[in-house]
């Protein structure tokens, strides 16, 4: 029988041909730790008496959650993987003066490659399965292995095939099409699974679409999602200063899959996830249909924080205001998307509406500041989660949506079809 994409990419890392089920020990490429999750394994690394990193250049810290400093604690523990990297002469340590949430800068250094394997210390590092690449995200003291080792163990997962057919609707995006996944599989339809993303949507799918895609595999169970390679990847990649020569690798026809779903995007509306779960997903028409009106709309994260998203928001958000009670704050994923969108104008548009344009950070997604929610409050959020206490108060309410839904929604001050302005 054949192999999945998976199973190559993980067949060229041990040097012999490898199938679902397997427990392998692999090389890694790419370690990412932040500035939450680092220390963790700092101290692990320490503890066990290492000394010396077994792949420098394979290991990246991202100082992205609490950056710059919101109190004496976070300051504090910013402060360990700060000393670790300069004791250590880290090549990829992104601090203050080069920021980003590390599942957008990492791609957009070049340091995400075709075929790799990648390991993270934060559940989303399965975005950059985008790039026809593994990645998966681990705990802190099993980056701290791969830290000592340059190496991990993994039981090869196995596939979901999801086939994505006709193109997409007028805002309809990649968010759309991973809520309607998570809707139909649930939140653990896919667990220790690749989801394998598939069908002749794809071409119609920008990378930005592709890494939202894939950075909410996490949140149906799964150990990854993929996307392989093709000329939009190959566009992207271009002008990049890549880390590494890009491996191709594509899922044979006969490969075995344990399940394949098909999703017909031509008939797909934007698609909310009302709360407690992602995949509580319903139609915008229900959410319209529902008049809830929102106290705050927040545009950013690793799942839709990236240029695109902006240019989006813009569009709608051009000649128009925020709603008098509503709030909208938009944080841009890095330094390069802000500075790109400051040149396009778009900062301008934001601020003239009524907006909050922020420095990149995951802040507001986890609840850590930037965007807290108080009690009762209700948020239109282009993050991946919703569920209680996500953002901030327990009794506040999270609807995931797209970044037009979500830009429509602060204009009106309730969920809005960005469609209909």
């Amino acid at each position: 029988m054949g192999q999945t994409i998976t199973e190559k990419i993980f067949s060229d890392h041990v040097g012999h041909a490898v199938k679902a089920g397997e427990i392998i020990k692999s090389k890694i490429d790419m370690v990412i730790g932040n500035d939450i999750t680092t220390p963790i394994s700092i101290r692990a690394f320490e503890e066990s008496g290492a000394t010396k990193l077994a792949n420098p250049d394979g290991f990246s810290i991202v100082m992205d959650h609490y950056i710059p400093a919101k109190d004496i604690a976070s300051a504090n523990q910013a402060k360990i993987s700060r000393e670790f990297a300069y004791k250590h002469d880290l090549k990829h340590y992104f601090d203050e003066k080069d920021m980003g949430i590390e599942h957008a800068l990492l791609p957009e250094k070049g340091l995400v490659v075709p075929g790799d394997v990648i390991i993270g210390a934060d559940s989303h590092t399965c975005t950059h399965g985008a790039l026809g690449a593994f990645a998966t995200g681990m705990g802190s003291t099993d980056l701290a292995f791969a830290m000592i080792t340059g190496e991990n163990w993994f039981k090869v997962p196995e596939s979901i095939k999801v086939v994505f057919s006709g193109k997409p609707k007028q805002h309809v995006y990649g968010k759309d099409l991973i809520l309607e996944v998570i809707r139909i599989l649930g939140v653990d339809g896919a667990l220790y699974r690749t989801l394998e993303f598939t069908g002749d949507t794809i071409a119609h799918l920008s990378m930005d679409d592709r890494f939202s895609l894939c950075n909410m595999a996490i949140e149906a169970g799964a150990k990854s999602g993929i996307v392989a390679v093709d000329e939009t990847t190959k566009a992207f990649l271009k002008d990049k200063n890549l880390a590494r020569e890009p491996k191709f690798f594509y899922s044979d026809d006969d490969a075995t899959y344990m399940q394949v779903l098909h999703i017909d995007v031509a008939n797909l509306d934007p698609v909310i996830a009302y709360p407690f779960l992602p995949s509580n997903g319903k139609s915008i028409n229900q959410a319209v249909k529902d008049d809830l009106s929102i106290d705050q709309v927040f545009i950013g994260s690793c799942t839709n924080g990236r240029l695109e998203d902006l240019r989006i928001a813009a569009s709608i958000l051009k000649g128009r205001k925020v709603a008098r009670k509503t709030r909208l704050i938009i944080t841009p994923a890095t330094q390069k998307i802000s500075l790109q969108a400051q040149k396009e104008g778009l900062v301008d548009i934001f601020v003239e509406a009524g907006a909050v344009f922020s420095n990149p950070t995951c802040g507001a997604c986890l609840g850590g500041y930037m965007g807290i929610l108080g009690e009762g409050e209700r948020c239109v959020s282009t993050t991946n989660r919703n569920f209680v206490g996500r953002m901030g108060a327990r009794t506040s309410e999270i609807y995931l949506a797209n970044s037009a839904v979500a830009a429509a929604s602060a204009v009106m001050g309730k969920i809005t079809d960005p469609r209909t302005l």
